[in-house]
């Protein structure tokens, strides 16, 4: 269970309330799933039923909304499926559930629901935490794998300190009390979204709202501190100690960072000899942090050229 005093309310409205606030996408519906474990999520597709299916995970402060620029290009040639996790954008916000642990059972809870075996997996932020442990526990059910981070490999450098001071914000999201405090403002929030991107049209005003707003539904703010004390900062410190350096990658991945992100380097995605089957790494000049905003076309292209590689009928889906 979570802190007595972080634990944020089950948010779990009915009919007409889930549906007035969902921005509109050409191309995409919406459904409302309530998995094995009771979570309710909020789903968003696109794309062919018959064709191979792509998962995408968003980051923090985000939801489904992330992929906005993402989606109908990648529905083009798949079945495209955005959740929004547990504690973000139109899913519950329970009170507890926020390891990495719990969100992996989350989405192999979503792809056995939907009937899924393998899939093409996009991921970014926090999400990609969730990935890799999805590839390095489940490779059946991954057959390739973007991660919007940096691999669990990384070639640390002091150039890497350079973005150190920008995090500031992170043990403040993560203090129980202060933490959701500091999120139910408008502040915060905006500096998160806004101030990780390379141009002011990456987020308009509207997309700043989408998110910020759902960010502030009951129980949202306390699931965001959670979901950094509990998950991401652990996994940050996991990543920098060498966990993952042990383990053997065995899914088709690719990991990109955008450029413009403080402290990225031309080098630090370098891939060490024997850790993967698979794996190279990638800087996009014009994105930072928020890579599906700023450089959504760099996005599409690094998936399409993998899942065209490696999913195909028989190889992934049903």
């Amino acid at each position: 269970m979570g802190d007595p005093s972080d634990n944020p309310r089950a948010s779990t409205p009915t009919g007409s309330e889930w549906q007035t606030d969902l921005p509109e996408l050409p191309g995409v519906s919406h459904e409302f799933i309530t998995l094995p474990r009771g979570l309710r999520m909020h789903v968003a597709t696109a794309g062919s039923p018959q064709a191979s299916p792509v998962v995408l995970l968003h980051g923090f402060p985000q939801n489904w909304w992330e992929w906005r620029k993402v989606i109908q290009p990648l529905a083009e040639g798949y079945r495209v499926i955005a959740p929004d996790l547990r504690g973000s954008g139109w899913t519950d916000a329970p009170h507890d559930g926020y390891t990495a642990q719990d969100l992996v059972s989350d989405v192999l809870a979503l792809l056995d629901t939907l009937g899924l075996g393998r899939v093409g997996l996009v991921a970014h932020d926090f999400s990609a935490f969730v990935g890799f442990r999805l590839c390095y526990d489940h490779p059946d059910r991954v057959a390739a794998f973007v991660a919007l981070a940096p691999h669990p490999y990384l070639r640390f450098s002091p150039r890497m300190l350079a973005g150190v001071p920008q995090l500031w914000f992170q043990p403040v999201v993560a203090t129980p009390g202060l933490g959701p405090r500091a999120l139910r403002g408008d502040r915060l929030p905006r500096h998160l979204l806004a101030g990780f991107v390379t141009a002011r049209d990456s987020m308009t005003a509207q997309d700043l709202r989408t998110f910020i707003g759902r960010l502030h539904a009951d129980g949202h703010p306390e699931a965001g501190s959670a979901l950094y004390r509990r998950l991401i900062l652990p996994e940050m410190a996991r990543l920098v100690a060498g966990t993952y350096r042990k383990r053997h990658l065995t899914v088709p991945t690719v990991s990109v960072m955008g450029g413009a992100d403080p402290g990225v380097h031309a080098r630090m995605l370098d891939v060490p000899a024997g850790v993967a089957d698979d794996l190279v790494g990638h800087i996009v000049d014009g994105a930072a942090h928020f890579i599906a905003d700023d450089r959504p076309d760099a996005v599409v292209t690094h998936a399409r050229q993998l899942f065209d590689r490696v999913l195909s009928p028989g190889k992934a889906g049903r």
